[in-house]
C-alpha cells in the first residue's frame, strides 16, 4: 500500500500557524499517513494536530523541525517519489494516473513562502491545482481527493472518541466511551 506523507515547508510561526495546522488536518482527514513540518519547529501546530488525533482518532505520523531539503533527498534515496503542489506545474488531471501507476510512496510538498528553486528540481512531479493563486490547503485536499478517487471521504478512523453520523438536518454526534476495551 502506498504511503503518502505531506511536507509543509517555509512555515513562519508568527504568520502561518493556522494555515499550517489546516494543512495537517487535511493531510489526516484526507488519507495521508504522515505530516512533516519542515524548518522551524512549532510545537503549537503539532499539539493541535495531536489533540485532534486523540479525539477524532487515526494514526498520523508527525515530525517537526526537519530540514526539508535533506528529508526530500532521503525520501528519494529510499525509492519514494516527490510531488510538489504548485500553480506552475502540470494540471493534476493530466498527471494523476501516472502518479498512481508509479505505485511508490509519495511525499507531497506544500509551501508557505516563496519557493526555493531546488523544490521544483527535486520534485518528480510539479503538479498544478489550477493556475491561479489559491490556498495550499485546497490544493492538498484536491490532490488527495484525485489520488484516492473520493474514497478518502469514507475513512473510518481507529480510536475515535467522537464520530459524526451523517444527517440531512441537525447534528448527530456519537461519543464513544471505551471501558474494558468495549465501545458504549
Amino acid at each position: 500500500m502506498v504511503q503518502i506523507y505531506v511536507l509543509r515547508y517555509g512555515h513562519r510561526p508568527g504568520r502561518d500557524k493556522r494555515i499550517t495546522t489546516h494543512v495537517g488536518l487535511v493531510a489526516r482527514a484526507f488519507g495521508a499517513h504522515g505530516f512533516i513540518l519542515g524548518g522551524v519547529p512549532d510545537e503549537g501546530v503539532i499539539n493541535s494536530l495531536r489533540k485532534v488525533i486523540k479525539t477524532w482518532g487515526g494514526n498520523l505520523h508527525i515530525e517537526t523541525g526537519i530540514d526539508p531539503y535533506k528529508y526530500i533527498v532521503n525520501w528519494k534515496r529510499k525509492g519514494g517519489i516527490v510531488v510538489h503542489l504548485t500553480m506552475y506545474g502540470i494540471p493534476v488531471d493530466e498527471v494523476i494516473d501516472k502518479v498512481r501507476k508509479d505505485n511508490k510512496d509519495i511525499l507531497v510538498l506544500v509551501g508557505a513562502e516563496k519557493v526555493p528553486r531546488y523544490f521544483y528540481e527535486l520534485a518528480d512531479y510539479n503538479i498544478a491545482i489550477g493556475n491561479q493563486p489559491h490556498s495550499e490547503v485546497a490544493a492538498l485536499a484536491i490532490f488527495l481527493d484525485r489520488f484516492y478517487n473520493g474514497r478518502e471521504l469514507y475513512i473510518s478512523f481507529p480510536n475515535a472518541k467522537i464520530i459524526i453520523v451523517p444527517s440531512a438536518r441537525g447534528k448527530r454526534v456519537v461519543r464513544v466511551a471505551k471501558e474494558n476495551g468495549k465501545d458504549e
